[in-house]
């Protein structure tokens, strides 16, 4: 299994609010990653997210070992999420300071067999092969519910003002429920998690042509943070890319 991940500023925000964590574990059986993203304008985003990447972590760490079959992992996937909201709720509540933090999470188990994804917000999980990119997460918006409800066009979705509002966050309520998705992982194929910053600035279309030129994941990752930046980046861009 390879996997790199990078993440910046960006060229306009003063602050990175964005965190990933990754891990080898079970022996190197296990592949788990988890991307953060603290909500744009709140108070202690980038505690927000920190938190939550390393809760998640802590205990999906823990918890998963070598006999971990499908079922264990989807459990361990949820619980880990749900650990990072409580976590993050209750520093909001004992921490002035911190009152209304919040932020997104994109989560990946992988092990010879199974492939679990798991999100929270609007970071988005992708999965790419050598010829077609696939959006795995949904994004929990605003504008992905006018879409569902046939109020808006999919042409209108990238510039629509109320783009940034989300409907899912990790640590706004006392619980979460995030998304989870069981997928086929053959080798060779790509699993790209990222934050908006990526996703709202390069196409699916660019993001999988980068992929096809760049067979190493660690130059696929730098290029498609690069091409961000080069655009003006007005948000913070992580890109993670795990590869079995």
């Amino acid at each position: 299994m390879n996997a790199f991940g990078i993440t910046d500023r960006g060229v306009v925000r003063k602050e990175n609010q964005d965190t990933f964590r990754y891990e080898l574990i079970a022996k190197d059986e296990i592949l788990c990653a988890v991307l953060c993203d603290g909500m744009g304008g709140a108070q202690a985003g980038s505690l927000a997210s920190t938190i939550a990447s390393d809760t998640f972590m802590s205990h999906a760490a823990y918890s998963l070992d070598s006999t971990s079959d499908a079922s264990d992992m989807q459990r361990i996937l949820v619980e880990a999420v749900n650990y990072a909201n409580i976590k993050v709720y209750d520093r909001s509540f004992a921490d002035f300071s911190c009152m209304g933090m919040g932020c997104t999470l994109v989560a990946v188990l992988i092990n010879s067999k199974r492939c679990l994804i798991a999100n929270v917000g609007d970071s988005r999980a992708y999965l790419i092969n050598k010829a077609n990119i696939q959006q795995i997460s949904r994004d929990h918006s605003l504008v992905e519910e006018l879409l569902a409800k046939g109020k808006i066009k999919p042409e209108q979705v990238k510039n629509h003002p109320q783009k940034n509002i989300i409907t899912r966050a990790i640590g706004v309520e006392a619980s979460v429920k995030c998304d989870v998705f069981d997928i086929k992982f053959t080798a060779g194929s790509r699993i790209l998690l990222c934050s908006d910053g990526l996703s709202n600035v390069l196409s699916d279309k660019e993001i999988l042509t980068i992929s096809q030129e760049n067979p190493d994941v660690e130059s696929a990752c730098k290029q498609m943070l690069n091409l961000a930046l080069r655009r003006g980046a007005p948000d913070n861009v992580t890109v993670f890319i795990a590869q079995r």
